[in-house]
């Protein structure tokens, strides 16, 4: 379980929009091997805001009336075993039809309710009605990307590009599964961060810059909606 949440002076403007009834939520999608997730939890602490990860799997097994075991075996691997999406068997029940049914409720539960960032788990296609939702990709060259998880294994460059492919297959293969064909990684996202060009420090400088513009802009439409004194 993984919840990153620390008090930053410069989220203020975040809780104000949140009493609003305007939170914004930050969905990271991220290629394997690009330290989206890395960059995800420094960018929790620079804006004061909880990183939701690990935390949606118990919340979505409690909902599902399932383990939390069960939940993580069948998370973003869950399309992994599946070769396409068959629109004409959705009569057909499987447990991780089941246990993603949950856990899109918990993800549209945490977009409508609360500031925060939001790991993977087709949370950008599930929350793509949401107007304050900033849908960020985070990638880097594939080159890059073994390099990075070579490095961290210790594995050959070999195995670890065997790695980096079979893992960017089965997060391609879950968008595909589960958005009917309609979403891949890279659609419908607000901003794409290159990780080997900007390094993780960037990648959260460009993302903060983001959340506040868009802060700025809630904060902007609440003050012109206010009655004239």
């Amino acid at each position: 379980m993984e919840v990153i949440e620390k008090v930053n002076p410069n989220a203020v403007v975040g809780l104000a929009a949140e009493r609003a009834g305007q939170p914004v939520v930050i969905t990271i999608a991220r290629d394997f091997g690009a330290e989206g997730h890395e960059i995800g939890k420094l960018l929790a602490v620079e804006l004061g805001i909880p990183l939701y990860d690990n935390e949606i799997l118990v919340r979505s097994a409690l909902r599902a009336g399932e383990t939390v075991d069960q939940v993580a075996a069948y998370d973003e691997r869950m399309a992994a075993e599946i070769t396409a999406f068959l629109p004409d068997r959705t009569d057909s029940r499987t447990l991780s039809d089941k246990l993603f049914g949950a856990m899109s409720e918990v993800i549209v539960d945490l977009g409508a309710t609360e500031s925060c960032i939001i790991e993977g788990r087709l949370s950008d296609y599930l929350l793509r009605s949401n107007p304050n939702m900033i849908a960020v990709l985070v990638t880097a060259p594939l080159e890059d990307r073994i390099q990075i998880v070579s490095d961290k294994r210790g594995l050959t460059r070999r195995k670890g590009a065997r790695l980096v492919r079979e893992m960017q297959k089965s997060r391609e293969l879950f968008y595909k599964r589960y958005s009917a064909g309609k979403w891949k990684m890279t659609s419908g996202k607000d901003l794409v961060v290159n990780r080997a060009k900007l390094g993780k420090q960037g990648c959260v400088a460009v993302i903060t810059a983001a959340y506040r513009a868009k802060l700025a802009e809630l904060a902007a439409g609440e003050k012109s909606a206010e009655p004239s004194a």
